[in-house]
């Protein structure tokens, strides 16, 4: 079974985690403004029959969208390895695995709420995601 989190234990996690999200879209924002610019290049090239392009500077902002790839991609892959789940960066969605009931769900934050307060069940996403009840209050685990 995968890491779970009571709802106490998730709720601490939560400045951490936000922090890595935000670090990661950051990221995601830079690899698509290099790639836009890159794709109008590309384009003024093709339009134009060829232009010079300084082949330095080009190579310098692949070398950017590349570092800002990696440095997404290994974000994202620390939030996993805390046993977060992102469901969504661009809206940053976030799932915590829980257990109610000796049933996993998922706790479930989006990028700017003050604090988790809804859930789901795995097979269910954010639409149908639920108020907190009072099965979440305990912060003790289940035994």
């Amino acid at each position: 079974m995968s890491k779970t989190f009571t709802l106490n234990e998730a709720q601490t996690l939560l400045p951490v985690v936000e922090a890595l999200l935000r670090k990661a879209q950051a990221a995601g924002t830079r690899v698509e403004e290099v790639e836009n610019e890159m794709q109008q290049l590309s384009q003024r090239i093709f339009l134009s029959g060829g232009m010079h392009v300084d082949v330095a500077v080009a190579a310098r902002r692949r070398a950017e969208r590349d570092k800002a790839v990696q440095e997404a991609n290994d974000t994202l892959k620390e939030i996993d390895s805390i046993g977060v789940q992102v469901k969504d960066l661009e809206q940053g969605l976030l799932d915590f695995p829980s257990v109610v009931d000796g049933k996993t769900v998922l706790l479930c934050w989006k990028l700017g709420e003050p604090a988790i307060t809804h859930w789901h069940t795995e097979e269910e996403g954010y639409a149908s995601r639920k108020p907190l009840d009072s099965r979440f209050g305990k912060s003790d685990r289940p035994n």
